[in-house]
C-alpha cells in the first residue's frame, strides 16, 4: 500500500489543494484548516450551508493567505498579529478563542458568499479538543468537523463509482489522504498505522452527511442526492452513513506522495 495523494484546506469549506509532501503536527497536516468563515454570531459556516465556499480558493503563502474566487479580485491577507483582536467563535459544540482577520477579508468573503460573514484564523493560542470519547487527553484538533486527519482508499471511491454507475471524485469526501493499494474499505478494520515514518491510530470512521452531494468543482448540489443516496444504501450503520476513517497523529514527521503505508493494528 502507498500514499496516493496529499490534500489540505487551508480554509475549512473551500478548494482543495493537493500537495506532493506535508508536515504533520498534532493538529493536523500543516496549514490544513487553520482559517474558518463564521456568521455574524461566530458561528461556522461550512459547504452545507454555503456551496459557495467549495469555489474559493484560499493559497498559503509565508506570511499570510491569499483568497481568490470566481469574478472576484485576489485578496492577500496578512496572519493575524496573536496579539490582536480575538473573537469567541463555535464549532460543533466546541468554542474556540480565534483571531480576527480583520475587515477587508469580511467584506471580499461577504460579497463572494452573498451573506454577512467574517474570516478567523487559528493561531497556536486558539485550543480545541479532539473528543475524549475518541481521543487522549491533550489530544488537539483544527477547524476539521472533529479529527486531525482524514483518510480514504481510493478503492472505496472506486467501488462506489461502479455502484453509482459513474466515476465519482474522491474530492467530494475532502480526505487529506487517499491510500492505493489495499481492497475497497479495508480501512474500516485498521487501527493503528504507519505512513512513511509517521504514525497514527484511527480515531472512528467519518459519518457522511449531505456535504459529499456538493460538486466541488462547481458547487452545485447533486439533483438526485448523489453519491449520498448510493451511500445509504450499503455503508448505513448505527453511527450512520460512514466513509473513510478519522485518524490522530502519534509523533511527528512529513508525508510525501507515494510513502509505504503499513497497518502496525
Amino acid at each position: 500500500m502507498h500514499l496516493e495523494a496529499i490534500y489540505r484546506y487551508p480554509l475549512k469549506s473551500a478548494a482543495a489543494q493537493p500537495v506532493e509532501r506535508a508536515c504533520v503536527e498534532p493538529r493536523g497536516l500543516e496549514g490544513d484548516r487553520r482559517w474558518l468563515v463564521v456568521d455574524e454570531d461566530g458561528r461556522f459556516l461550512t459547504g452545507r450551508q454555503v456551496p459557495a465556499l467549495v469555489r474559493i480558493r484560499a493559497v498559503p503563502m509565508s506570511d499570510g493567505l491569499v483568497l481568490q474566487a470566481p469574478g472576484a479580485p485576489a485578496l492577500a491577507l496578512p496572519t493575524p498579529n496573536p496579539h490582536g483582536r480575538r473573537r469567541r467563535v463555535r464549532i460543533w459544540k466546541d468554542e474556540v478563542e480565534a483571531l480576527a482577520c480583520g475587515a477587508d477579508a469580511d467584506t471580499w468573503l461577504s460579497r463572494v458568499l452573498g451573506r454577512p460573514v467574517a474570516l478567523v484564523h487559528m493561531d497556536a493560542a486558539a485550543r480545541r479538543a479532539v473528543d475524549p470519547d475518541h481521543g487522549r487527553p491533550g489530544d488537539e484538533v483544527s477547524f476539521a468537523d472533529g479529527y486531525p486527519l482524514l483518510l480514504l482508499s481510493t478503492a472505496a471511491v472506486e467501488d462506489l463509482g461502479r455502484r453509482l454507475g459513474r466515476p465519482v471524485a474522491g474530492l467530494r469526501f475532502r480526505p487529506n489522504l487517499l491510500v492505493a493499494g489495499c481492497p475497497a474499505h479495508a480501512e474500516d478494520g485498521w487501527r493503528r498505522l504507519r505512513i512513511g515514518d509517521t504514525e497514527f491510530e484511527v480515531a472512528k470512521p467519518c459519518t457522511r452527511c449531505v456535504f459529499t452531494t456538493i460538486d466541488p468543482e462547481t458547487g452545485a448540489p447533486d439533483p438526485d442526492g448523489e453519491p449520498l443516496a448510493t451511500l445509504k444504501q450499503y455503508r448505513r450503520g448505527a453511527a450512520g452513513v460512514t466513509f473513510g476513517v478519522n485518524l490522530i497523529p502519534r509523533g511527528d514527521g512529513c508525508l510525501r506522495v507515494g510513502d509505504a503505508v503499513v497497518v502496525l493494528d
